[in-house]
This record gives structure tokens, sequence and C-alpha cells, in this order.
């Protein structure tokens, strides 16, 4: 069985990763590479594919769009791949084919490739098409603000991925182009900017006291104010925060809520 596959990424790194990737599967067979929606619809209704690997953000039309313009029929079995975590949840939420956050790993494309194979066997009787169709409806308002607020992250470790409720978040600090999220005695990176993290968190229970810092207001023991300027909060387990005035504004506002 050969099963010709289609990539649809922004980045063309990436694109060359998950080629390299997928090419050590005999049965995987790459047969092209798109930049956006626009090629990859033309790519679509000119050429037979079995699955695709699409992005969900890239300039233009999203991956969302790409997929209500062949149409959940035409469509052929789907892999979502993208570089933010916080759609993932919705995506399981729904069994949706399968999922995938960068940069891709090679262990869990190896399961994506077995969870591919059985879908694209399942096709033929029309379940395939029954889960785009709900997972397009799901996730098809995850491109606005949440209305809703994240409960659980999906954070990889090692070769795994672990489901890790916000609840157990003591804090949150922003690295580079990624941010280290503090659970315990572990520490996960998420290649997240702290903007866009923000925004999935319950502002009740989730307060940036800082530019590059995120806490959880139930494991603050307490904040030694330092006159006008910054001060510092004391967790629970010891940790010692930087608060900026405009944090510390926050903390007070986050209290009356």
């Amino acid at each position: 069985m050969s099963i010709r596959t289609l990539i649809v990424d922004d980045e063309k790194l990436a694109r060359t990763r998950m080629a390299r990737l997928l090419a050590t599967d005999p049965e995987i067979q790459v047969c092209g590479e798109c930049r956006n929606s626009r090629e990859a619809e033309e790519f679509l209704r000119a050429n037979p594919v079995d699955v695709v690997f699409l992005d969900i953000q890239m300039p233009g039309e999203s991956g969302f769009d790409l997929i209500q313009k062949i149409g959940v029929r035409q469509m052929p079995v789907t892999v979502f791949v993208t570089a933010h975590g916080h759609y993932a949840i919705k995506a399981f939420e729904v069994h949706a084919l399968d999922y995938l956050t960068k940069p891709v790993e090679e262990e869990r494309l190896a399961l994506t490739i077995e969870h591919v194979k059985e879908r694209f066997a399942s096709r033929k009787n029309g379940l395939a098409e029954e889960m785009l169709r709900t997972m397009l409806e799901t996730l098809g308002s995850t491109l606005k603000p949440p209305v809703t607020y994240m409960k659980r992250l999906v954070v990889p470790d090692g070769a795994k991925t672990i489901f890790l409720d916000v609840d157990k978040i003591e804090w949150i600090e922003a690295a580079d182009y990624c941010v280290s999220v503090h659970s315990g005695q572990r520490e996960y990176v998420l290649r997240e900017s702290m903007k866009e993290l923000a925004k999935t968190l319950d502002p009740t229970r989730f307060v940036r006291i800082h530019r590059s810092v995120i806490v959880n207001l139930a494991q603050i023991r307490e904040v030694f104010r330092e006159g006008r300027g910054e001060s510092t909060a004391i967790l629970k387990n010891g940790q010692r925060l930087r608060v900026s005035s405009a944090g510390w504004q926050a903390l007070l506002e986050a209290g009356k809520k």
C-alpha cells in the first residue's frame, strides 16, 4: 500500500524536516509540498492525495479555510500540525484524526503514521469524514479569542506528550521564544509566547506579575513590598519572583474578582 501524502506548511524548514521523517516509512509517498492554503487548494484539485499534514496558522488563509474550500467529503485524511499547543486540547476532545505540535518528534510521528494508516482504511466507510466534520465545527472557533479557559495544557515530556492540569502549575517564565512551565520539581518547555499562553489561562487565577512571569495566585504565600518600585512574591515552595509595579496592580485587581 502506498499512501500519497501532501505537506502544507509556510515554513520551509518544517516542510523539509517533515518530508525527511516521512520518507523513513516505505508506505508513505510524499507527492507534494505547499507553502500556503492557495497552493494546497490548487494541488488537491489537480492531484490525488490520501493524507495531508496541514499547518493551522499560515499567512493569508488558515488550514481550516482550506478544508472549507475543498469540502469535507473531498478532503484527504488530515493531520493537523502547528506550533501552538493550545489548539491541541480541542482536537483530542473531539477525537481528531491526529494532532502534532512543532517541532515534530520522530517517535511521535511514527505513532501518528500508524494512526493515519488505520484512519485511511476507515475512510472507506465514511468514519474519517464524520470526524473531520466534527473537528471543523469545534476547532473553527479557535482562531477567534477563546471564550473558555484551559483546564489542561499539552506539554512535551521527552518522547511523550502529557496533559498537565493547570491547577498544578506554580509559575511560568518567558525563555526566548518559548515559555518554561514550573510544576513541582518539573519544568516543561513550550514553544509558545507569553502573550498567547496568557490568553488561554483564567485571569482570575493566573496573573502576569512581571513582563516575563505569570504566577498561579493559589501558589502565592506572601508579597514583600519594596517601596514604589518592584516587589517580591514568595510562593508556597519558597520560590521568589519579581513583581513589577504593573504586576502589583494586576494582583490587586485579581484580588477583587
